[in-house]
């Protein structure tokens, strides 16, 4: 069976904006901390068709975030990734064979909240950081990763309060949206998407992505740890209002 580069549903100026896209966005995360994520997602929503958004969008970030873990490996944080294994897949697992009824709006107005107090609110108890907590965490992030794509900034915002050091950051960052956007093969897959139909451009995707990378991580040598932490807690915080924009436009709070 041959395998079209471009998708039948995108033209080729769509397809090579997000090809560029890619770059841009994971130099963003790479530089940043997180941000590109979710970026990616919205221009994706823009020109992709619904049923595609989701779980394309999970295999380019699994492609991504593997990259910027091999560039950072010795920065990676395993007591922490050894805690938040065992909730993506508890979390996944629930994910695939519950329905989930509850509107989207409800998922976005949480994460948003959760964001914003672990920006700019009282520390959470050390307790928090702890197996239980980074298995609580993963395991609802994880559920919800499913549904609505955008739970990358409550997990950055989570791992920055861990993590002073900047590359610790994103190094424990990458590995656990791997671990995180992993599942979304099986289940998605199960259910019916053909990845086939998306696979050389979801390569080349993870291939420009692996480009972006690699710049972002030299931006990221430019700055300390005390801008990294400002310039990251700036991004989440939009990130954040922007989901309590689209929440408020769903649940049509102002009409």
């Amino acid at each position: 069976m041959e395998v079209a580069l471009i998708p039948e549903s995108l033209s080729l100026t769509v397809a090579l904006s997000l090809l560029g896209s890619s770059v841009i966005t994971s130099m963003i995360t790479a530089s940043l901390g997180a941000g590109g994520g979710v970026l990616l997602l919205l221009l994706m929503a823009s020109w992709m068709p619904a049923a595609a958004i989701i779980p394309v969008h999970g295999m380019i970030q699994l492609g991504s975030n593997g990259g910027r873990a091999i560039l950072t490996w010795k920065h990676i944080d395993w007591r922490v990734i050894a805690a938040f294994a065992p909730g993506v897949i508890a979390g996944a697992a629930a994910g695939a064979w519950l329905l989930v009824s509850l509107p989207a709006y409800l998922w976005q107005l949480t994460i948003a909240v959760f964001v914003l107090y672990l920006c700019w609110g009282p520390a959470l108890p050390k307790g928090a950081f702890g197996p239980a907590g980074i298995f609580i965490a993963s395991t609802v992030t994880s559920f919800v990763s499913l549904f609505v794509g955008a739970t990358g900034p409550l997990v950055a915002a989570f791992i920055k309060q861990i993590h002073v050091d900047r590359f610790h950051t994103v190094a424990t960052f990458a590995t656990a949206m791997i671990l995180q956007h992993a599942p979304k093969a099986l289940v998605f897959g199960v259910t019916g998407f053909v990845f086939a139909d998306w696979l050389l451009f979801i390569l080349a995707m993870i291939a420009c992505g692996f480009a972006g990378t690699w710049i972002g991580l030299r931006l990221l040598n430019s700055l300390d740890n005390r801008w990294f932490s400002k310039a990251l807690n700036i991004v989440l915080t939009i990130l954040a209002l922007r989901l309590l924009w689209q929440a408020s436009a769903a649940a049509n709070w102002w009409s």
